[in-house]
């Protein structure tokens, strides 16, 4: 996916990931950003996933005007719409997240404190600043020790505040010749900062810039102060590291960085859009040495009893387990459904086709001799073996060597007829009454073709065999092995009670116009002798 819209790319990946969910058929899915998260949302959705998590992590719309923010606001409103639950990383982005009417309070939710991993107080912590590392750092970026460093860890873009944390910077320097800003990251094509914030950003030697980094630990231990002068969050991270850090940190009252701070206890929190603000508030720490270092204690005692990610993933595990049994209550609730229809239609099929029954009993007694029904162990649900009951329609006539005739010379025109009104697999009924079998489904094959079946293929087992199915009414027996895998499989991935009645009804007509009864030149199905038939079709 791309970061920014892009309505070509956006479509496929929303096709992609639709696909990827009916194939994989998850109890719970969890998206977040804003982009993922619509596309994740919507795709799950239609896919039919019962457990559907959105974390917002921050609301773009805020910091955006025009058809952007119409755009970004409508796709919020349907990833929470088609959400079942809706993670918010902080309790000032639920609350603008209500204000906003995007959705209501009882469906959003924080976790603990609010952040999504909290923070590792063993990796960022103030032993760092005696390092080894840490002192070839200050030697890098020409630090001696004597400079007082304004610290920034993030993306250069508008956003961020970075022109506020310029111009604050360079009314304090002009008095201030020890002055350093330590900008880690670096600048990014969306929502760029002005030409000029960058030009004096590149060109100030005082402006420290490392660039991006794999491990930011060592250079809060460079920072007498941090400051993210953030428009948006969701629950910024960086604040959390500077405070373990020991470092007092300036943010705004932006939704999500209003979180990260206790004001005058850890830091200041100034107006966003605010420079002068941010200027008196930087100016009042630099000031006073003693109250950093006091804010700097406090910020790491409250990240080691509220943010510490032990407490946030146990509170993750806590709802995963509860979302995980809401979705399996819905999953047991469709499978209920689906089994009283088909114990409720089989009996009052069974009922109302008595006769009919009894008379084809009568029928193939008389013609064909005793059994008169026919029975064959299959695999059933999961590939487990059940015996599938059928009227029988073929003689059992063998040769001299007393191996059976073909299936052509021993089908009877009782039994071409059995089979072609599909009067044959009324007795399979009874298998749909005892739970082996469903009225739709995957029809059940020989017990040999299971070893022979592509891992694709063996997906027809994850529901239970049909009396008919996707395939019977989409070619039925004229149709290749290939053909017939492929709709058990889309049958699978797309089941409903819906597609089930459609297919009764398809059924219906189909044996009425008595279509696609056999292949052409058989009497019966062709064995399916394994992926090399189902990909060149017919033997």
């Amino acid at each position: 996916m791309k970061r920014e819209i892009s309505p070509i790319q956006d479509s496929e990946s929303l096709f992609q990931l639709h696909r990827v969910l009916k194939q994989e058929r998850p109890d719970l899915v969890e998206f977040g950003t804003p982009k993922a998260g619509f596309l994740g949302m919507l795709a799950a959705r239609a896919a039919g996933v019962p457990g559907r998590l959105y974390t917002i992590h921050g609301l773009r719309l805020e910091t955006t005007g025009g058809p952007t923010r119409a755009i970004l606001y409508w796709t919020e409103c349907i990833a929470c719409l088609c959400a079942t639950r809706i993670l918010c990383v902080s309790e000032s982005v639920r609350d603008k997240l209500v204000a906003l009417k995007l959705a209501p309070r009882s469906k959003a939710f924080v976790l603990s404190r609010g952040s999504y991993t909290g923070v590792d107080t063993s990796h960022f912590t103030p032993a760092n600043r005696g390092s080894e590392s840490v002192a070839r750092l200050r030697q890098r970026l020409g630090l001696s020790g004597y400079e007082t460093v304004i610290g920034f860890v993030g993306r250069f873009v508008k956003d961020k505040g970075i022109r506020e944390l310029v111009e604050a910077f360079r009314e304090l320097s002009a008095s201030r010749p020890e002055l350093r800003l330590l900008l880690v990251g670096d600048f990014e094509g969306g929502d760029p900062v002005e030409g000029e914030v960058r030009r004096y950003i590149e060109s100030n030697p005082a402006v420290l810039r490392p660039g991006f980094v794999s491990d930011t630990a060592p250079y809060y231990s460079l920072m007498d102060v941090f400051v993210l002068p953030t428009h948006r969050e969701g629950f910024p991270g960086v604040p959390l590291e500077a405070q373990a850090s020991e470092v007092p940190v300036i943010t705004t009252n932006a939704t999500g960085a209003v979180d990260s701070v206790r004001p005058g206890v850890t830091g200041l929190i100034v107006p966003v859009n605010d420079a002068r603000a941010l200027t008196r508030a930087i100016d009042s720490l630099l000031r006073n040495p003693g109250l950093r270092a006091e804010m700097g204690r406090a910020g790491r005692r409250w990240m080691q009893h509220d943010f510490r990610p032990e407490v946030i993933w146990q509170a993750h595990a806590e709802m995963y387990r509860e979302m995980l049994a809401e979705s399996r209550r819905v999953r047991r609730a469709g499978g209920l459904v689906k089994r009283v229809f088909d114990v409720v239609a089989a009996i009052g099929a069974l009922i109302v086709l008595s006769p009919v029954m009894a008379a084809i009993a009568l029928v193939v007694r008389i013609w064909l001799g005793s059994p008169v029904l026919f029975r064959q162990v299959r695999p059933g649900y999961e590939g487990r073996p059940f015996t599938c009951l059928k009227f029988r329609s073929m003689t059992d006539e063998r040769d001299a060597g007393g191996e059976l005739l073909p299936d052509a010379k021993r089908l009877t025109r009782l039994g071409q007829f059995l089979r072609s009104s599909s009067l044959d697999e009324l007795p399979e009924l009874v298998n749909v009454i005892r739970g082996e079998m469903s009225l739709v489904g995957p029809r059940p094959l020989l017990m040999q073709y299971l070893e022979r079946y592509t891992p694709e293929q063996m997906r027809r087992h994850e529901v239970k065999p049909g009396i008919t199915g996707w395939a019977q009414v989409n070619g039925r027996n004229q149709a290749s092995w290939d053909e017939k895998f492929a709709c058990d499989v889309w049958y699978v991935e797309n089941r409903s009670v819906w597609l089930d009645l459609k297919i009764l009804v398809l059924t219906l007509w189909k044996t009425i116009k008595r279509e696609g009864i056999c292949e052409p030149g058989q009497a019966t199905m062709q064995e399916f002798r394994g992926a090399t038939q189902a990909e060149n079709g017919r033997v």
